[in-house]
């Protein structure tokens, strides 16, 4: 009898520490219980809304792509420096500085994520119309406030504040705001928006409701390039991190499109996201359109294709490497989006 005891205390200390550690991260996205409540689907094809057969007679408005790198740091490209001491080139971004023009005395117009991408889609500073901060969970904030026993300052959770704060998903651009995808659309230009958006999820936040025809992406802060246990894909997990941590807990490898059922992409999420804006823009060759094309690249998790990990087989150090080949697949991309352009000549 004494041992059955101690076996049900065995087991009800593991339930009561899984359970605990699920309600740890129970949270609305990019989270576990959204996984429950939204299962992600298989794969799917996308097929863009096609433009005229033929482009029409006569003079054309000037087709716009804005592509954003996540977090990718000045240095980090081979024209100023590039990482692992230049060993990770960068052609393609290069040439866009090269046989464009160079920004040398701009600034971002806000330090953390959200903001700044509401300022770019806006043309205004993102405080002035209160969004100051970025978009993030109560359970995040959390988190974070219990797991760093090293810092100077011992950061601080307002617990008596959380039922102030308004839900994740409302947290996001004004709908009352104008952006560029709502003027262009109102200059006869198709809009199409891919990757990462990270501006708010509520139904009137979304892509489609902030001047967007189609949306390919996902709405979160972050998201898996490849699942974690493919052959495919090599991982850099940074544990001295909580928001690593934190982050490899809750994300899934997901997209979806125009606001439906989630979907598992296809390969490395960079590839895929270079693949659909191809599609996209054969798909509108013959009409005018704005495209804001926002890589999650090189965002954590830091995940790198292996084929261009292994091409990078001279840098000694892993998670720079792995951070070097997120930045090879992001020049690839670009590399690739620019010949679309050029063999549609659609520019």
């Amino acid at each position: 009898m004494k041992r059955w005891w101690i076996v049900l205390g065995v087991v009800a200390a593991i339930a009561v520490g899984g359970f605990l550690l699920f309600k740890n991260y129970w949270y609305y996205l990019p989270g576990l219980r959204q996984n429950l409540m939204d299962p992600i689907a298989p794969y799917q094809e996308i097929t863009w809304q096609a433009g005229p057969a033929e482009a029409p007679q006569g003079a054309r408005a000037p087709n716009i792509i804005v592509i954003v790198a996540d977090d990718l740091g000045y240095n980090d490209i081979s024209l100023h420096g590039g990482v692992a001491g230049g060993r990770v080139r960068t052609p393609n971004i290069d040439a866009l500085a090269l046989e464009g023009v160079q920004v040398d005395a701009g600034y971002a117009a806000n330090a953390t994520c959200s903001p700044s991408r509401a300022a770019i889609m806006t043309g205004r500073y993102a405080a002035r119309f209160g969004f100051e901060f970025t978009s993030a969970p109560v359970e995040f904030a959390r988190y974070l406030s219990h797991n760093d026993p090293g810092a100077l300052r011992q950061p601080i959770f307002h617990e008596e504040r959380v039922a102030d704060v308004p839900p994740l998903e409302t947290l996001g651009l004004p709908p009352e705001e104008i952006t560029i995808a709502e003027h262009l659309r109102g200059a006869g230009y198709r809009t199409l928006h891919i990757g990462k958006w990270h501006l708010g999820e509520a139904p009137d936040l979304r892509p489609e409701a902030q001047g967007f025809d189609e949306s390919l992406g996902f709405m979160a802060g972050a998201g898996m390039f490849m699942p974690r246990n493919d052959p495919d894909v090599v991982n850099a997990y940074l544990p001295f991190d909580p928001i690593d941590r934190f982050l490899w807990a809750n994300l899934p490898y997901a997209v979806e499109y125009n606001g439906g059922q989630r979907f598992r992409p296809r390969g490395y999420l960079t590839d895929y996201f270079t693949e659909q804006a191809v599609s996209a823009i054969n798909a509108n060759r013959n009409r005018p359109f704005f495209m804001y094309l926002s890589y999650n690249a090189p965002h954590t998790p830091l995940q790198a294709a292996r084929a261009d990990y292994e091409a990078l087989a001279d840098i000694e150090d892993h998670t720079e490497r792995v951070y070097g080949a997120m930045i090879l697949a992001l020049d690839r991309g670009v590399g690739r989006v620019m010949q679309a352009l050029d063999r549609k000549s659609v520019v």
